[in-house]
C-alpha cells in the first residue's frame, strides 16, 4: 500500500463520504495517486478530502451542473446573460458554457466549443482550456483525452491533487488554515463552514 504518515484505510474513508456507491474505487484512486503529491498527513488528507467532499458533493459530482433557468443566469452573469439573451439560453448546458465561460482560461469565442469542452470537471472542478493543458502537460497527455480521463476515479482526484500542488496548498493543510485553502479554490469563502466541518470530521477519523 502507498506510502502514508498514518493508517489510511477504506473503513476510515467511508466514514468520511458516507452512502457513497464507490468507495472501494475511490480508495484506490486517493491511494495511487496521494502520495504522487505529497498529500500523506492526517493534516493533508483531511484537508484535501474535506474540500473535495464539500466540492463534489461526496465525491458524487465531477462535473459541472450549468443547467441553469433564465433569471439564475441574468443573476450569475447579468452582462453576458441580460433578461432577453438568458431566455434563449436556459436549461441548455452546453450553449450555456460556451457563451459564459467564452474569451477567458485560455478559451476561444463562443462558436469554439471551448466553453463547453473545458467545463468544471474532477473533485476539484479543473475548469478553462489554459488548466486542461497545464494539467495535460503535467501528465504527457494529449489535452484532447483529458475530459475523459477526468471522468475517471483516478482522473478526478489526480486532477486535485495536481491543482493542490500547482497552488502550494500543502504549506496551509499543514497549518490548518482552511480559510485560506477555501480562497485558493473557490475565489471566496463559499461553503466555509461545510468545508470546515469535512474537515475536523477526517481530522477525528484518520486520527483514530
Amino acid at each position: 500500500m502507498a506510502d502514508f504518515e498514518f493508517d489510511f484505510t477504506q473503513e476510515k474513508l467511508a466514514k468520511i463520504i458516507p452512502g457513497n456507491p464507490y468507495v472501494d474505487h475511490w480508495y484506490e484512486a486517493l491511494n495511487q495517486v496521494l502520495p504522487d503529491y505529497n498529500i500523506t498527513t492526517v493534516n493533508r488528507v483531511a484537508a484535501y478530502v474535506g474540500q473535495c467532499a464539500h466540492e463534489s458533493g461526496n465525491f458524487r459530482a465531477l462535473k459541472e451542473n450549468l443547467n441553469y433557468m433564465a433569471g439564475t443566469l441574468t443573476r450569475l452573469w447579468p452582462r453576458l446573460f441580460p433578461a432577453d439573451i438568458a431566455a434563449q439560453y436556459a436549461h441548455k448546458q452546453e450553449k450555456i458554457a460556451n457563451r459564459a465561460y467564452a474569451n477567458r482560461m485560455g478559451n476561444g469565442p463562443e462558436e469554439s466549443g471551448d466553453g463547453f469542452r473545458f467545463c468544471g470537471r474532477g473533485l476539484i472542478q479543473l475548469t478553462g482550456k489554459s488548466n486542461y493543458q497545464s494539467f495535460a502537460d503535467s501528465l504527457q497527455m494529449d489535452i484532447n483525452d483529458v475530459p475523459a480521463y477526468l471522468a475517471t476515479f483516478e482522473g478526478a482526484a489526480q486532477s486535485a491533487c495536481w491543482f493542490w500542488e500547482t497552488n502550494n496548498i500543502n504549506q496551509w493543510a499543514d497549518q490548518g488554515n482552511i480559510e485560506k485553502i477555501t480562497r485558493i479554490i473557490n475565489g471566496g469563502t463559499i461553503g466555509l463552514a461545510d468545508r470546515e466541518k469535512h474537515y475536523h470530521h477526517a481530522l477525528q477519523v484518520f486520527g483514530d
